[in-house]
């Protein structure tokens, strides 16, 4: 199967040398991927024990972090606020905790996908919502369900540059951890995935 087809799309390989670069470059068009592109069930025991650093954009503040937010077993109190920060409902500016699973979805979808040079950040269009911003987004006809999880922290709208909707979905949802929601959309940007630390459901907006 054509990485294309799964949608990867000719990734950067960020802070790699530049010959790796230049070997992914002159990758034949047929390069086949890892057989566990979707199977995150596959990981070994040393995936889940190293630290978790998490590099994140918000496109709708302009902000970028990259934080190690847990290390030894322990979370950093100072990174998981400044994370919370960062997931924060950025038009109602309001900020609240943000559950500690979710960061782990987030970490572990990077992270996963890092160890086949895919080295990029997690763009975060949405994390935490008020109430009163939820119900803005459904009278403005947005998808936003009436008992959203944003609303308590347990849910993100997440994007990653170089995967399409059905490779990062497919990959969030292998972790088995939540609800995957597929938002397909045209455009330069295309569409994003609702991840969730609620029962496992995946539904298509």
């Amino acid at each position: 199967m054509h990485l294309s087809a799964l949608g990867v799309l000719s990734p950067t390989l960020v802070g790699t040398a530049p010959v790796l670069a230049h070997a992914a470059q002159a990758a034949p068009a047929d390069l086949t991927p890892p057989p566990d592109l979707f199977d995150a069930q596959l990981l070994d025991l040393d995936f889940w024990v190293k630290p978790r650093m998490l590099t994140v954009t918000r496109p709708a503040s302009g902000e970028k972090a990259k934080l190690l937010y847990w290390k030894d077993g322990e979370m950093i109190d100072s990174a998981y606020q400044q994370l919370c920060h960062l997931l924060r409902d950025v038009n109602g500016k309001e900020t609240a905790p943000i559950d500690p699973k979710l960061l782990e979805i987030l970490w572990s979808t990077q992270a996963f996908i890092a160890r086949y040079g895919l080295e990029q950040p997690l763009e975060i269009l949405s994390g935490y919502r008020t109430p009163a911003s939820n119900a803005r987004l459904i009278e403005a006809g947005v998808p936003a369900a009436r008992k959203s999880l944003h609303m308590t922290g347990k849910a993100a709208d997440i994007r990653i540059a170089s995967l399409n909707e059905e490779v990062l979905g497919g990959l969030v949802r292998s972790f088995r951890t939540g609800g995957v929601g597929y938002y397909y959309r045209s455009g330069p940007k295309g569409g994003w995935i609702h991840a969730d630390t609620g029962l496992n459901r995946t539904w298509k907006g």
